[in-house]
């Protein structure tokens, strides 16, 4: 399973990116899944629904499952977070696993840059950054997309992964 990541502050538009990556990779019959990094405070379950009930009342986990398909909800209860590697291990098997966020795990990925947001490039402290999706131009000999190339972007991850998949008929 290939790795590849995607890093860059809040508001960059990592989210939005792999939305416009996603469908090129599974066009080439690719099989495709992610793992995004989300604030402590997330959640996917709504008050008042059998499962948030259930978790409230103390279980660890709770799989909600239907014939479309199913979520597992495991909660921490002051246990660390599991590291990325723990969670790679946890994914189904597909062709191309991508993770969005995890600015400072070693892997490659690519930094999404937009200038609006003041904060300060990633890749100049990160030798895991293998290219830059921009708003403007570094003075550096990584790879810079524009960050609406979305052919050119697909491409470059698909090269750097090893993965020569044919475009589907």
């Amino acid at each position: 399973m290939k790795v590849f990541g995607f890093a860059g502050w809040s508001g960059s538009g990592k989210t939005t990116l792999i939305e416009r990556l996603v469908p090129r990779f599974v066009a080439r019959g690719m099989r495709v899944s992610l793992i995004k990094h989300a604030h402590h405070n997330f959640d996917i379950d709504q008050p008042g629904k059998d499962s948030y009930r259930h978790r409230q009342a103390g279980c660890t986990e709770v799989l909600v499952a239907s014939d479309r398909r199913w979520a597992l909800m495991h909660e921490l209860r002051g246990e660390k977070e599991p590291s990325l590697a723990e969670q790679i291990a946890r994914m189904t098997p597909v062709d191309l696993l991508l993770i969005e966020g995890f600015k400072w795990e070693a892997m490659p990925k690519l930094e999404i840059f937009r200038a609006a947001n003041g904060k300060p490039p990633l890749h100049p402290d990160d030798d895991h950054i293998v290219a830059v999706a921009t708003d403007r131009r570094f003075d550096i000999a990584l790879p810079q997309f524009g960050l609406d190339e979305h052919d050119a972007i697909a491409e470059f991850v698909l090269e750097h992964c090893g993965l020569a998949a044919a475009p589907a008929e």
